[in-house]
């Protein structure tokens, strides 16, 4: 039997072919698929829950929930006096002034991106020599926030 679907704007063409037991031969826009029956008592009814796979053979795994990964911690470029935007973003903050001392670890600015704060810190101890933003600036990745000798 054919039957012309339409599933989330997307067409689909799916020809239910013969069975045995509790698989049927499937074919949707022309792709060949096995379908497994859950429970064979749901076939007298008009809906059946089903599992499908690609080319006559089972599924190879189960869904898997999706993890976030934890965010990379913000850095700068290693051992340079250059504190470079790791992210596009906005500067919120920017807590030391040409002329001061920092230490290697030290915050030294922060900024905005995609709604979360990110402190950025000096990966190198000694005073700051240039500040290339201020606070409320919109950064691009790698652009120099401020330079540090």
């Amino acid at each position: 039997m054919k039957y012309h679907l339409t599933i989330n704007d997307t067409p689909y063409e799916v020809d239910i072919g013969e069975g045995e037991g509790e698989q049927l031969a499937v074919r949707v826009n022309g792709e060949p698929y096995r379908v497994v029956f859950q429970n064979p008592a749901d076939l007298t009814g008009r809906t059946a829950q089903i599992s499908m796979s690609a080319g006559g053979s089972p599924p190879a795994a189960a869904p898997v929930k999706p993890v976030k990964a934890p965010p990379a911690p913000l850095r700068t470029a290693a051992g340079s006096g250059s504190v470079l935007a790791p992210i596009p973003g906005l500067i919120l903050d920017i807590k030391v002034t040409v002329g001061e001392s920092v230490v290697a670890g030290q915050s030294v600015a922060t900024i905005e991106a995609m709604k979360m704060e990110n402190s950025l810190t000096s990966t190198v101890s000694g005073t700051v020599k240039e500040i290339r933003v201020q606070k409320g600036a919109q950064v691009a990745t790698g652009d120099v926030i401020m330079i540090i000798g």
